[in-house]
């Protein structure tokens, strides 16, 4: 078997299961100094350092030239600030706020110092109206240029997870999708969109906001179900009812699709919505009563949008305002799908 065969989240359960033996085999007696709060399988790791008090976040993420950007599409100072932005949203989803970066470049050796220097400048930038800040890395010859990024940060209450998702909660977004892949898509289509609308989703794709100050607001709240919307509306709520064992309903009038989005594609605007990634918003459930109260403090642009059921775990159905489903026509994000 070829890992084509599994797709990427097929590989990442298999590694999780390896890993987890050895994690058994490892985990500190009760006297330790630090104990794991969250394994593998998250937006991140969590772990709390017992005399200190102090629960840090741990996260990684890589961007490949020619996978998850291009010069074309995407210049060095925003790919500074989107590597960074990736991790900060891990953080986010699981109610923590960021503190220190590594960095790891691998680069052609024709790669201009110029540009390196506007990546780095893209990264300070983020990390500065975040709280991060860069402390090291690593620097290697490629055939093909990356960044990988290991951030940790620190959770301010009880980490929001994946697990504990239950029928009858409600789905919630902090705010609107669509906006990335719309933005990715006027850019390769630039021929055919342009004006202010466009522009917008472009900026939105190059620039993405990660949703810490909501994330804040949702675990000091009561929320404890939570992860961030990276491959795709869909196909996210799927992993995180795969990983609680629940089923979910999606309700397509309801998706907060970003604002330009229907403007510049009127035809297939909500499947870039629902299946298109790196938004980089908070999806999340709750009990109704605690989503009505969670809903009155987030910012415009925040929505309910589905429910928690039972069925088979991870399966999510769009559902047409009329009751009918909604057939799928895209796919989230999947390195080897």
């Amino acid at each position: 078997m070829r890992i084509s065969d599994l797709g990427e989240f097929g590989l990442v359960e298999l590694v999780q299961d390896w890993t987890r033996q050895s994690i058994r085999a490892s985990e500190p007696d009760p006297s330790a100094v630090y104990r794991t709060v969250v394994d593998n399988g998250d937006d991140g790791a969590a772990v709390t350092f017992v005399r200190a008090g102090v629960t840090e976040l741990y996260t990684t993420d890589t961007m490949v030239d020619g996978v998850h950007f291009t010069s074309e599409t995407t210049p060095w100072r925003d790919l500074g600030w989107k590597a960074i932005a990736s991790n900060v949203s891990d953080v986010a989803a699981m109610g923590g706020t960021a503190a220190l970066a590594l960095i790891t470049l691998g680069l052609p050796a024709d790669t201009r110092v110029d540009d390196v220097k506007e990546l780095y400048a893209g990264m300070t930038e983020i990390c500065c109206e975040f709280g991060a800040r860069v402390i090291g890395g690593d620097m290697v010859r490629s055939p093909v240029g990356f960044v990988t990024v290991a951030l940790t940060g620190i959770a301010t209450g009880k980490p929001m997870v994946r697990t504990t998702a239950r029928p009858g909660h409600l789905v919630g977004l902090t705010g609107s999708v669509g906006g990335s892949a719309g933005g990715l898509r006027a850019m390769l289509e630039k021929e055919a969109v342009s004006g202010s609308a466009a522009d917008q989703l472009v900026m939105t794709h190059r620039r993405p906001r990660p949703h810490v100050p909501e994330g804040q607001i949702l675990v000091a709240n009561g929320i404890d179900s939570a992860m961030d919307v990276s491959d795709g509306l869909a196909d996210d709520l799927a992993k995180l009812c795969s990983a609680s064992g629940v089923a979910a309903n999606i309700w397509a009038e309801k998706v907060p699709a970003h604002p330009a989005l229907q403007a510049v594609f009127p035809n297939d605007w909500l499947d870039l919505a629902l299946y298109g990634g790196e938004d980089y918003v908070l999806l999340f459930t709750a009990q109704p009563e605690v989503m009505s109260a969670v809903m009155g403090l987030l910012p415009d642009g925040a929505a309910v949008i589905g429910e928690i059921t039972d069925g088979t775990p991870g399966t999510v159905t769009v559902l047409e305002p009329d009751g009918t489903t909604r057939l799928r026509a895209g796919a989230g994000w999947d390195h080897f799908g």
